[in-house]
Protein backbone atom coordinates (compact mmCIF):
# COMPACT_ATOMS: atom_id res chain seq x y z
CA UNK A 1 0.00 0.00 0.00
CA UNK A 2 2.97 2.11 0.65
CA UNK A 3 3.53 2.66 -2.93
CA UNK A 4 0.39 4.56 -3.99
CA UNK A 5 0.10 8.26 -4.39
CA UNK A 6 -1.60 10.24 -1.37
CA UNK A 7 -3.68 13.33 -1.80
CA UNK A 8 -3.41 16.13 0.61
CA UNK A 9 -5.70 16.20 3.46
CA UNK A 10 -7.33 19.59 5.03
CA UNK A 11 -6.16 21.48 7.51
CA UNK A 12 -7.26 20.64 11.18
CA UNK A 13 -10.72 21.74 12.12
CA UNK A 14 -12.95 21.42 15.69
CA UNK A 15 -15.24 18.23 15.57
CA UNK A 16 -19.13 18.68 15.97
CA UNK A 17 -19.53 19.81 19.28
CA UNK A 18 -23.52 18.09 18.93
CA UNK A 19 -22.64 14.30 17.88
CA UNK A 20 -19.67 12.55 18.89
CA UNK A 21 -18.81 14.20 21.66
CA UNK A 22 -19.73 11.69 24.47
CA UNK A 23 -18.21 8.70 25.47
CA UNK A 24 -19.29 6.72 22.43
CA UNK A 25 -16.85 9.14 20.44
CA UNK A 26 -14.04 7.42 22.36
CA UNK A 27 -14.45 3.52 21.08
CA UNK A 28 -17.01 1.80 19.16
CA UNK A 29 -16.68 -0.48 21.77
CA UNK A 30 -17.82 1.76 24.32
CA UNK A 31 -21.39 2.03 24.46
CA UNK A 32 -21.09 19.31 -1.88
CA UNK A 33 -18.81 16.31 -3.69
CA UNK A 34 -15.94 15.42 -2.07
CA UNK A 35 -14.48 12.97 -3.72
CA UNK A 36 -11.23 14.24 -5.08
CA UNK A 37 -9.89 13.30 -1.30
CA UNK A 38 -10.64 9.83 -1.34
CA UNK A 39 -7.97 7.71 -3.04
CA UNK A 40 -9.11 4.63 -5.69
CA UNK A 41 -7.87 2.08 -7.70
CA UNK A 42 -9.89 2.53 -10.48
CA UNK A 43 -13.32 2.83 -12.14
CA UNK A 44 -15.54 5.38 -10.48
CA UNK A 45 -17.42 5.98 -7.69
CA UNK A 46 -20.07 3.62 -6.44
CA UNK A 47 -21.44 6.64 -4.66
CA UNK A 48 -21.60 8.82 -8.21
CA UNK A 49 -24.70 6.56 -9.15
CA UNK A 50 -27.98 8.70 -9.53
CA UNK A 51 -29.90 7.98 -6.15
CA UNK A 52 -33.54 8.35 -6.30
CA UNK A 53 -36.26 11.30 -4.83
CA UNK A 54 -34.49 13.17 -1.57
CA UNK A 55 -36.38 13.42 1.37
CA UNK A 56 -39.93 11.78 0.14
CA UNK A 57 -41.32 11.17 3.35
CA UNK A 58 -41.86 14.75 3.78
CA UNK A 59 -45.77 15.68 4.14
CA UNK A 60 -46.67 18.58 1.48
CA UNK A 61 -47.61 21.57 2.76
CA UNK A 62 -50.73 22.55 4.72
CA UNK A 63 -52.27 25.27 7.37
CA UNK A 64 -50.33 25.80 10.68
CA UNK A 65 -50.81 28.56 13.33
CA UNK A 66 -47.61 29.95 12.15
CA UNK A 67 -47.04 32.87 14.65
CA UNK A 68 -46.68 29.68 16.75
CA UNK A 69 -44.10 27.83 14.93
CA UNK A 70 -42.06 31.33 14.53
CA UNK A 71 -42.14 31.45 18.59
CA UNK A 72 -40.74 28.25 18.81
CA UNK A 73 -37.95 28.91 16.49
CA UNK A 74 -36.94 31.95 18.16
CA UNK A 75 -37.18 30.50 21.52
CA UNK A 76 -34.42 28.31 20.20
CA UNK A 77 -32.46 30.71 17.75
CA UNK A 78 -29.15 32.05 18.61
CA UNK A 79 -28.92 35.53 20.29
CA UNK A 80 -26.55 37.28 18.04
CA UNK A 81 -28.56 35.86 14.84
CA UNK A 82 -31.93 35.44 15.66
CA UNK A 83 -32.27 34.06 12.07
CA UNK A 84 -30.58 30.82 12.66
CA UNK A 85 -30.75 27.92 15.27
CA UNK A 86 -27.16 26.49 15.71
CA UNK A 87 -26.48 23.67 17.95
CA UNK A 88 -26.83 24.96 21.54
CA UNK A 89 -30.55 25.58 20.20
CA UNK A 90 -31.11 22.20 18.38
CA UNK A 91 -29.70 20.57 21.98
CA UNK A 92 -32.49 22.81 23.50
CA UNK A 93 -35.13 21.61 21.57
CA UNK A 94 -34.21 18.20 22.21
CA UNK A 95 -34.83 18.46 26.12
CA UNK A 96 -37.70 20.17 25.27
CA UNK A 97 -39.07 16.90 23.20
CA UNK A 98 -37.21 14.61 25.41
CA UNK A 99 -34.71 12.83 22.95
CA UNK A 100 -30.99 12.77 24.05
CA UNK A 101 -29.41 15.46 21.20
CA UNK A 102 -26.03 12.91 21.59
CA UNK A 103 -27.40 9.91 20.79
CA UNK A 104 -31.00 9.61 19.13
CA UNK A 105 -31.32 9.50 15.42
CA UNK A 106 -34.13 10.97 15.51
CA UNK A 107 -32.90 14.07 16.13
CA UNK A 108 -31.23 13.84 13.04
CA UNK A 109 -33.98 12.11 11.31
CA UNK A 110 -36.13 15.38 12.41
CA UNK A 111 -33.31 18.04 10.71
CA UNK A 112 -33.20 16.46 7.44
CA UNK A 113 -37.21 16.48 6.72
CA UNK A 114 -36.97 20.13 7.85
CA UNK A 115 -34.59 20.37 5.25
CA UNK A 116 -31.97 22.07 7.53
CA UNK A 117 -29.49 22.08 4.67
CA UNK A 118 -28.15 25.48 3.73
CA UNK A 119 -25.54 25.33 6.16
CA UNK A 120 -23.89 22.68 8.11
CA UNK A 121 -24.54 22.55 12.28
CA UNK A 122 -27.90 24.74 12.17
CA UNK A 123 -31.35 25.18 10.92
CA UNK A 124 -32.41 28.40 9.96
CA UNK A 125 -35.80 30.31 10.12
CA UNK A 126 -36.88 29.72 6.74
CA UNK A 127 -35.83 26.29 6.83
CA UNK A 128 -37.55 26.09 9.70
CA UNK A 129 -40.91 27.40 8.62
CA UNK A 130 -41.31 25.64 5.55
CA UNK A 131 -40.17 22.26 7.73
CA UNK A 132 -42.87 22.92 10.25
CA UNK A 133 -45.59 23.65 7.23
CA UNK A 134 -44.25 20.18 5.87
CA UNK A 135 -44.81 18.24 9.04
CA UNK A 136 -47.55 20.04 9.89
CA UNK A 137 -46.57 20.87 13.37
CA UNK A 138 -46.56 24.07 15.22
CA UNK A 139 -46.24 22.79 18.95
CA UNK A 140 -43.89 20.98 20.99
CA UNK A 141 -47.04 18.28 21.71
CA UNK A 142 -47.02 17.72 17.97
CA UNK A 143 -43.40 17.50 17.76
CA UNK A 144 -43.73 15.01 20.43
CA UNK A 145 -46.48 12.87 18.69
CA UNK A 146 -44.17 12.89 15.42
CA UNK A 147 -41.00 10.82 17.44
CA UNK A 148 -42.64 7.82 16.56
CA UNK A 149 -42.46 8.62 12.90
CA UNK A 150 -38.88 9.26 13.02
CA UNK A 151 -37.77 5.80 13.58
CA UNK A 152 -35.25 5.19 10.08
CA UNK A 153 -36.87 1.52 10.07
CA UNK A 154 -39.59 3.98 7.78
CA UNK A 155 -37.27 4.78 4.98
CA UNK A 156 -36.79 2.82 2.15
CA UNK A 157 -33.06 2.14 0.83
CA UNK A 158 -32.96 5.09 -1.41
CA UNK A 159 -34.25 7.62 1.24
CA UNK A 160 -31.94 6.36 3.85
CA UNK A 161 -28.95 7.29 1.59
CA UNK A 162 -30.34 10.11 1.09
CA UNK A 163 -30.41 11.01 4.56
CA UNK A 164 -27.33 8.89 4.93
CA UNK A 165 -25.44 11.85 2.74
CA UNK A 166 -27.06 14.49 5.17
CA UNK A 167 -25.54 13.23 8.23
CA UNK A 168 -22.79 13.93 6.71
CA UNK A 169 -23.25 16.96 5.68
CA UNK A 170 -25.13 18.73 8.88
CA UNK A 171 -21.99 17.68 11.02
CA UNK A 172 -19.28 19.32 9.02
CA UNK A 173 -17.46 22.21 9.97
CA UNK A 174 -17.96 25.83 8.18
CA UNK A 175 -16.63 25.16 4.26
CA UNK A 176 -14.57 22.15 5.47
CA UNK A 177 -15.45 19.21 3.13
CA UNK A 178 -14.34 16.56 5.26
CA UNK A 179 -15.23 14.75 9.05
CA UNK A 180 -12.51 13.89 12.01
CA UNK A 181 -12.23 10.34 11.65
CA UNK A 182 -13.18 9.95 15.47
CA UNK A 183 -16.16 12.07 14.74
CA UNK A 184 -17.11 9.71 11.88
CA UNK A 185 -17.20 6.53 14.36
CA UNK A 186 -19.07 8.18 16.71
CA UNK A 187 -21.82 8.82 14.00
CA UNK A 188 -21.34 5.59 12.12
CA UNK A 189 -23.40 3.65 14.98
CA UNK A 190 -25.70 5.83 15.23
CA UNK A 191 -27.06 6.82 11.81
CA UNK A 192 -26.76 3.23 10.62
CA UNK A 193 -28.78 1.64 13.97
CA UNK A 194 -32.03 -0.74 13.61
CA UNK A 195 -29.60 -3.28 11.53
CA UNK A 196 -28.99 -0.89 7.94
CA UNK A 197 -25.83 -3.12 8.07
CA UNK A 198 -24.60 -6.12 9.97
CA UNK A 199 -23.17 -4.95 13.34
CA UNK A 200 -20.33 -7.47 12.60
CA UNK A 201 -19.90 -5.33 9.28
CA UNK A 202 -19.80 -1.83 11.52
CA UNK A 203 -17.99 -2.87 14.10
CA UNK A 204 -15.12 -4.13 12.47
CA UNK A 205 -14.85 -1.03 10.19
CA UNK A 206 -14.80 1.28 13.02
CA UNK A 207 -12.23 -0.89 14.36
CA UNK A 208 -10.50 -0.47 11.17
CA UNK A 209 -10.72 3.14 11.35
CA UNK A 210 -9.92 3.10 15.08
CA UNK A 211 -6.47 1.06 14.76
CA UNK A 212 -5.29 2.24 11.32
CA UNK A 213 -2.14 4.29 11.42
CA UNK A 214 -3.03 5.76 8.24
CA UNK A 215 -2.82 10.06 8.07
CA UNK A 216 -4.57 10.21 5.46
CA UNK A 217 -7.96 8.71 6.73
CA UNK A 218 -7.32 10.96 9.95
CA UNK A 219 -10.14 13.05 8.00
CA UNK A 220 -13.08 10.99 5.91
CA UNK A 221 -14.69 12.32 2.62
CA UNK A 222 -18.04 12.15 1.47
CA UNK A 223 -17.15 10.01 -1.18
CA UNK A 224 -15.67 7.43 1.58
CA UNK A 225 -18.81 7.97 3.65
CA UNK A 226 -21.07 7.36 1.03
CA UNK A 227 -19.31 4.03 -0.01
CA UNK A 228 -19.13 2.03 2.95
CA UNK A 229 -23.04 2.20 3.19
CA UNK A 230 -22.87 0.85 -0.41
CA UNK A 231 -20.38 -1.68 -0.26
CA UNK A 232 -22.28 -2.73 2.73
CA UNK A 233 -25.48 -3.54 0.48
CA UNK A 234 -23.19 -4.16 -2.52
CA UNK A 235 -21.17 -7.09 -1.24
CA UNK A 236 -22.42 -9.05 1.60
CA UNK A 237 -19.61 -11.93 1.43
CA UNK A 238 -16.12 -10.31 2.02
CA UNK A 239 -14.88 -13.83 0.52
CA UNK A 240 -16.47 -12.28 -2.75
CA UNK A 241 -14.60 -9.11 -3.08
CA UNK A 242 -12.22 -9.04 -5.72
CA UNK A 243 -9.52 -6.02 -4.92
CA UNK A 244 -7.96 -6.49 -8.50
CA UNK A 245 -11.04 -5.70 -10.29
CA UNK A 246 -12.27 -3.29 -7.16
CA UNK A 247 -13.54 0.18 -8.02
CA UNK A 248 -14.04 1.10 -4.67
CA UNK A 249 -12.08 4.02 -2.47
CA UNK A 250 -9.01 2.27 -1.45
CA UNK A 251 -10.14 2.92 1.63
CA UNK A 252 -12.41 0.12 1.20
CA UNK A 253 -9.76 -1.93 -0.09
CA UNK A 254 -7.66 -1.87 2.92
CA UNK A 255 -10.88 -2.69 5.12
CA UNK A 256 -11.07 -5.64 3.48
CA UNK A 257 -7.15 -6.54 3.74
CA UNK A 258 -7.91 -5.39 7.38
CA UNK A 259 -10.25 -8.17 7.63
CA UNK A 260 -8.17 -11.02 6.03
CA UNK A 261 -5.57 -10.37 8.07
CA UNK A 262 -7.40 -10.34 10.98
CA UNK A 263 -9.23 -13.36 9.71
CA UNK A 264 -5.65 -15.47 9.21
CA UNK A 265 -4.69 -14.20 13.11
CA UNK A 266 -7.49 -15.85 14.37
CA UNK A 267 -6.56 -19.12 12.40
CA UNK A 268 -3.18 -19.12 13.77
CA UNK A 269 -4.77 -19.13 17.43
Amino acid sequence: MAGRKRKATESANQPNKMWGTSSSSSSYHHHGSTSGGARRRGGSSSSSRKEGGSSSGRASSSAIDEAAALKLFEDISDQEDPNVANMEGISTLCEQLGIDPLEDVRVLVLLWKMGAAKKPAEICKEEWMQGCNNLRVDSIDKFKALLPSLDIGFLDREDFKDFYKFCFQFNRQGTHKTLEKDLVIALLPICLSGGRVPSERLQSFCEFLETTKDESYSKITLDQWRSFLDFCYEVEDLATYDESSSAWPVLIDEYVEFMEKKAKDGKKK
